[in-house]
Parts: structure tokens; C-alpha cells; sequence
């Protein structure tokens, strides 16, 4: 199982080529919450997105410097190859569900990759992965089941480790969207290892709340093939088989939240921290801002500090409007 050995390695490997995202809190936010919340501001990292961390960390493991890669993705993951890629001096391809927003299609484009469109409900993406791969003669770099990948990704539970001390504060929770778990698995081995009694929570759109159901009932729950989600970032079908494991055995557990409760947390991203966040990136602060996670906090106590993941920017002008209608509840 990944070690924190592993994390602390792929640090050292991207140092210099990633971004360190700033830990922000919001004095006016906070006069609202019964907590301290902290948001890792990880839209800020180079492609929009924490995926940069995993996709680069995974294509800097390649020993064989002309090896082409593919990977397959609704976009953030994409654009996170794609980069890692160029920089690499590597020829990519990218497969990509042809309902993804289009500024990730476009941003994939951008760093050269070469884009194979699919339909995310009529056809098998590992599928048409592993055969591109075969035929390319091509790495396949998975977008969450490789340890490569949440090594990577556990890089940014370095940063909140170690930009928590500095602001000499101990976190008691920690939000993090999950889709397939690359970067709530990478980032819980990463914060106990510095915090061990933090409490740690999976964020996931109500309808695709497999990660949270497999936590509760310790077997790999499946979403409904018919469910539907603006949070197109994390839309998978069921765990990894890689993460779930280091989910159980962090103790992690897992909230959800609707659609329109992340348009509202993009709203408040917005608002109180002037940050452009989409849908899926979105959710763990949708999670930290509902009745279900606020109601266990009480005002006697003293107040503790909540470090919540803003995992991703890479939306769409429409959908990003209209987030910015919404009624702001704070």
C-alpha cells in the first residue's frame, strides 16, 4: 500500500514544476461558521486543478524519455497529462467524454495532446483506453488508480501539513471532493501523518455517492447507470481499487451534497475568497457549509479548524454565471 515515503518522493520529483496553492480563511466567512475554515486553494495549480500533481508525478516515473503516454479523462486529468507531457518532450493522447466542458477539451488541445471523444454512457473509456494504448505502444496513466498518480496528488497534503504549522493551527477535519479517490486517499496518508486524530471526509455529489455508501457498507457500492451530475469532474461509477482500501484504512468518511448546494459553494469561493471554482471542485466546500457537517460542531466548544479542498477552476462561462445567481445563504 502507498506509503508516506511515496509521497515525500513525489515531492521531491515535481518540486519546481508544480505550484505550492496557497491555505486562504476568510475573517467574514468565519463570523458565519461555528469553525475556522481554511480552503487549499488548489484551482490555483498549473492546469486549473490538483490533477496537475498526479499526472505530472506519474509522467516524471516514465524511465524511457520517447515513451508516448494516454490517459482518459473528463478533463482535468486530461489537461494534467497533456502538460505533463509537453514539458516531458512526450507525444500524448487523451481520451475525453464528448459532453466534457468544453474549455477542458479545448485546454487538453492547448498542450498539444491529441483528443479521442467518446460517449461517457454507450462506451467503455478503459476499454477504449487500453486498446489506444496497444496500439500506440503508450504508458496508459489511469486517473486515480495508480499509485503514481495519488502519490502525486498526496503532495498536497504535504502543503496543507506544513502551511498549517506556519499559521500554528492543528486541523481536527479535513473535506476533500472524491470522485475515484486519487486525492482523498494521496492526502489522508499525508495529513495523519502530521495531524493523526484529524477526521477526514470524502465530498461527493448527492447522486454520486458510491465512495460514501462503499465506506459505510465495506464493499464497492456502483452509482445508478441513469444519474446525472453538474459535477463533472468526479462523476465515476465506483471506487478505485487502489484508493478504497487506503479510505478504510484512514478511517475516512464520506458526505455528500446536490447540485445546486455546489453551485452556491462556487459562489461563496467567489464571494469571500475571489476564486473561480467549478462544480466538482466545489463540493467538499458544499459539504463543509451544510446543516449535516454544522450541526456536529457546537458553539461552547472551542473553536476548531477545518481545512477544506478547492480542487478545481476549469469551468465553463454559463455554468460558472450561474452559480454566480444563486442566493448567497451567508
Amino acid at each position: 500500500m502507498l506509503t508516506i515515503k511515496q509521497i515525500k518522493e513525489a515531492a521531491s520529483r515535481i518540486n519546481g514544476t508544480i505550484r505550492q496553492t496557497p491555505l486562504l480563511s476568510s475573517d467574514r466567512l468565519n463570523k458565519h461558521l461555528p469553525f475556522d475554515l481554511y480552503l487549499k486553494a488548489d484551482c490555483l495549480q498549473r492546469t486549473g486543478s490538483f490533477k496537475f500533481r498526479g499526472g505530472c508525478n506519474a509522467v516524471f516515473s516514465i524511465q524511457d524519455p520517447g515513451q508516448p503516454v494516454i490517459a482518459f479523462s473528463s478533463g482535468n486529468h486530461a489537461q494534467a497529462v497533456a502538460l505533463a507531457a509537453h514539458l516531458s518532450g512526450r507525444q500524448a493522447t487523451i481520451v475525453m467524454p464528448e459532453d466534457a466542458p468544453q474549455a477542458k477539451i479545448e485546454g487538453t488541445r492547448h498542450y498539444g495532446a491529441e483528443v479521442v471523444l467518446y460517449d461517457r454512457y454507450n462506451q467503455d473509456r478503459e476499454a477504449l483506453g487500453k486498446a489506444l494504448a496497444i496500439e500506440k505502444n503508450a504508458e496508459l496513466i489511469k486517473p486515480f488508480d495508480d499509485e503514481r498518480v495519488i502519490a502525486g496528488q498526496g503532495t498536497a497534503g504535504l502543503e496543507i501539513a506544513h502551511q498549517a504549522q506556519e499559521l500554528n493551527i492543528i486541523p481536527s477535519h479535513f473535506l476533500c471532493c472524491c470522485g475515484g479517490g486519487g486525492l482523498m486517499s494521496g492526502t489522508a496518508i499525508a495529513l495523519a501523518n502530521s495531524f493523526p486524530d484529524i477526521q477526514l471526509f470524502a465530498a461527493e455529489p448527492q447522486e454520486f455517492d458510491d465512495t460514501g455508501r462503499s465506506l459505510r457498507s465495506g464493499k464497492f457500492e456502483h452509482n445508478a447507470p441513469d444519474a446525472r451530475s453538474i459535477c463533472d469532474a468526479i462523476v465515476t461509477p465506483s471506487p478505485g481499487k487502489i484508493t478504497f482500501p487506503i479510505l478504510q484504512q484512514y478511517n475516512v468518511k464520506g458526505l455528500s451534497a446536490p447540485d445546486e448546494d455546489a453551485l452556491h459553494a462556487m459562489k461563496i469561493a467567489w464571494s469571500y475568497f475571489k476564486l473561480t471554482a467549478e462544480p466538482g471542485g466545489a463540493i467538499a466546500l458544499a459539504c463543509a457549509l451544510s446543516a449535516t457537517f454544522l450541526d456536529q460542531f457546537s458553539s461552547q466548544h472551542p473553536r476548531q479548524s477545518v481545512v477544506v479542498m478547492l480542487s478545481g477552476g476549469n469551468v465553463d462561462q454559463d455554468m460558472f454565471l450561474r452559480a454566480l445567481d444563486t442566493t448567497c445563504r451567508f
